[in-house]
């Protein structure tokens, strides 16, 4: 199987945040026999996203998405990838009630 890792995040592309996420899902996919033989950093830009995933898409088996600093309020990840998959967003209610679980078992909102 072949891989491709996206890191998003203009903080990743203007070098104030370290990748260290892609590092690690490198080193953990090689482990799992996965040949991951592309990265691209992209910058917070929907159709930037949106394009990258496309053209991994064509090219590899697997392409994982990660961040530099984690889901932020202006986060344009999600309405990227629906875009790249030419799929509306939809809201589950039932879901927000398991994140906020979750989330709550981390003492948070």
């Amino acid at each position: 199987m072949d891989a491709e890792i996206i890191a998003v995040g203009s903080e990743l592309l203007l070098g104030t945040t370290i990748d260290t996420n892609s590092a690690y899902l490198a080193r953990n996919l090689a482990a799992a026999g996965v040949n991951v033989f592309r990265k691209t950093v992209i910058g917070d830009n929907a159709e930037r996203i949106a394009d990258a995933i496309r053209s991994a898409l064509n090219r590899a088996d697997l392409v994982v998405c990660t961040g530099g600093l984690g889901p932020t309020l202006d986060d344009v990840t999600r309405e990227a990838v629906a875009l790249a998959f030419n799929r509306a967003l939809e809201f589950r209610p039932e879901l927000l009630s398991q994140i906020e679980a979750r989330f709550a078992a981390f003492g948070r909102r």
